[in-house]
């Protein structure tokens, strides 16, 4: 029988010698990929984290990913024998497993709710957010609104905040200091908006998919997650897209024949 989590999971750092009560894990990342290892792998950007030996349940370091199946490799690196769930250059088999990692990724349907325009909110922060990145206004606006309702101070279940309603380490990631500066937030979800935006390239669908599951999300379904919350947040963005194109004077939209 397959182990599942947490057995899999506690493994890693049993194998792994350290000081007594605690183990380090890595979690390493690569082309979107991730993995735990007993040592940093090489190619990928790795993050070390402690396990306390006599914790009740082992925490889970892949982050929300559903049920999937794996193996663990052994193989040697720098003269020790390392472990790892990626199938480096001279790994073998070391086991199988399957992981059932909690639901819920951060998406959410959004604390703003569909209405008319609001153009009179945070207008000069949208208008330079937009000049400054070249993201589309009237999306920008659309995002904002689906997001938080234009509530700088909002906070969701899921732990966003603000305007754009960033994840703390999203924010971190942007340099926003303040996620509840509506200028510093307009400003960093502008940012990751177009960084998502060159990624899909352009397709507003895949970006705004990827703005409320993470990129993780998207690029496992291959396309918008199946999640009831992320489905809802698509269409709410994309019908007040519309109508804040309409507001804003542009003419709308219309399939290509």
């Amino acid at each position: 029988m397959k182990p599942l989590l947490p057995a899999a999971l506690a493994l890693l750092p049993l194998l792994l010698p350290g000081t007594a009560g605690a183990r380090t894990v890595y979690r390493c990342v690569q082309n979107n990929t991730v993995s735990l290892a007993t040592a940093p792998e090489p190619g990928s950007t790795c993050k070390a984290r402690q396990i306390d030996d006599n914790a009740v349940q082992a925490p889970n370091l892949w982050g929300n990913m559903g049920v999937f199946s794996g193996t663990l490799y052994e193989r040697e690196q720098d003269g020790q024998r390392v472990y790892s769930t990626r199938n480096l250059p001279g790994s073998r088999v070391f086991l199988k497993f399957t992981v059932a990692t909690p639901p819920g990724e951060p998406a959410h349907e959004g604390l703003g709710k569909v209405g008319p325009p609001q153009l009179n909110r945070h207008a000069k922060q949208f208008k330079a957010a937009a000049r400054a990145t070249g993201v589309d206004d009237a999306w920008l606006r659309a995002i904002a609104h689906a997001e938080s309702g234009f509530d700088a101070g909002a906070v969701s279940p899921k732990g966003a905040q603000g305007v754009m309603q960033l994840m703390p380490d999203t924010a971190t990631e942007l340099g926003v200091s303040d996620p509840l500066s509506a200028e510093q937030s307009i400003n960093g979800g502008a940012r990751y908006l177009k960084a998502l935006l060159a990624r899909y390239k352009g397709d507003r669908t895949l970006a705004a998919a990827a703005y409320n599951a993470g990129i993780g999300a998207v690029t496992r379904y291959k396309g918008v997650p199946p999640y009831a919350e992320t489905l809802a947040y698509v269409e709410k963005v994309g019908a007040l897209y519309m109508r804040y194109r309409e507001a804003m004077g542009f003419k709308a939209e219309t399939p290509a024949r």
